[in-house]
């Protein structure tokens, strides 16, 4: 059975709410709502009550100083955090929500109470680190939830971050942790300026950070390519008990924010693979999490699309996407591979067939 996090408190104008222009705004989330519910996938699965997340929960990603800091800072006001992110009087429940929420249904799909799940929550979270908000994020909503799964007992837990932007606030929480495989593609360079290939992970935990950065342009056969040559050999190899997505739609190709072309075919196709993938590795047990996308439509056909590839039996892996014709596409892609190999930790290519 499918579970969902889809709450009027996150596209309420009074939960977390946007000063007036600004890109993360509650109709994001609302839009997403709408779609799910009038394509009648919101039907088919369960919906999980949201909840707090709980003090455990955000130190095992947070430091406590930081914590100690929005607590004092955000509750019952209006302000900034950094240029690009703010916070309202009912930031702080929507933000402890999210990341409660998602907590809560990544450890249903890790008992088996749930198959696969999808958390439609904002603020996003990617971004924010171990002690510092950054690009919209308050607390970071995915790693919370990785965190949570390990403490029930997961050996091994996979996060892919499809998201435009690099998520520097996950890589930076499990930098040290080679029981996270943290994997980015993302448009380099761009915000927030990291995620280079070189990037693979702390001196304990090295090949567990995979970054993919592709120029601006890409499109659906750059990202797939990148899938079947990085992303799905190192799932294979790593074996997590729980597969967690970044689901960011900001790499649409209508998205004013960033430069990519991906269509809802391409994130349809991202979610099919992983949905194969973990079908093969994990008993299937994979939940996406909303963070970034800022045209309307892109984010409410991309979660659409991702969802009903969760919701039907996973598909057969299709050929292996070829190398990219793109020079620096293909560059990025070969790059990785062989930033990884030099610290001997190497990605096995995928094999010519399935």
């Amino acid at each position: 059975m499918l579970g969902f996090v889809l709450d009027e408190m996150f596209d309420s104008a009074s939960g977390h709410r946007a000063p007036s222009g600004h890109p993360e705004r509650p109709a994001r989330a609302h839009a997403v709502r709408d779609a799910l519910v009038t394509a009648g996938i919101a039907d088919q699965g369960r919906r999980i009550v949201t909840r707090f997340a709980s003090d455990e929960e955000l130190s095992r990603v947070h430091g406590a100083g930081y914590l100690d800091d929005l607590i004092k800072r955000v509750p019952g006001h209006t302000g900034w955090l950094d240029a690009d992110t703010y916070f309202s009087p009912g930031t702080w429940d929507a933000a402890r929500s999210a990341a409660g929420s998602t907590c809560q249904l990544a450890t249903d799909v890790l008992d088996g109470a749930l198959g696969q799940g999808i958390s439609v929550v904002r603020p996003p979270g990617h971004h924010a680190t171990r002690d510092r908000a950054m690009g919209f994020c308050l607390l970071n909503n995915v790693a919370a939830a990785a965190a949570a799964a390990r403490a029930r007992g997961a050996a091994r837990v996979a996060i892919v971050d499809w998201d435009v932007h690099h998520g520097n606030g996950t890589q930076d929480i499990f930098w040290e942790d080679p029981s996270v495989l943290y994997l980015s593609v993302h448009q380099y360079p761009f915000y927030p300026g990291t995620g280079a290939p070189t990037e693979i992970g702390g001196a304990n935990a090295k090949g567990a950070t995979v970054n993919v950065g592709l120029p601006g342009g890409c499109g659906d056969l750059e990202f797939a390519a990148v899938f079947d040559h990085v992303f799905l050999p190192a799932l294979v190899a790593f074996k997590p008990d729980l597969l967690l997505v970044s689901a960011g739609f900001d790499a649409f190709e209508h998205d004013p924010l960033a430069g990519m072309r991906v269509t809802h075919n391409g994130f349809a196709a991202m979610a099919n693979r992983l949905r194969a993938v973990a079908d093969r590795i994990c008993g299937g047990r994979i939940v996406a999490v909303l963070e970034g996308g800022y045209d309307l439509d892109g984010l409410a056909g991309g979660m659409t699309r991702v969802l009903s590839s969760f919701a039907r039996p996973a598909e057969p892996l299709p050929p292996v996407a070829p190398l990219p014709t793109h020079p620096v596409a293909r560059a990025a892609i070969e790059g990785t591979l062989a930033a990884h190999a030099a610290a001997g930790v190497p990605i096995a290519e995928a094999a010519t067939s399935r």
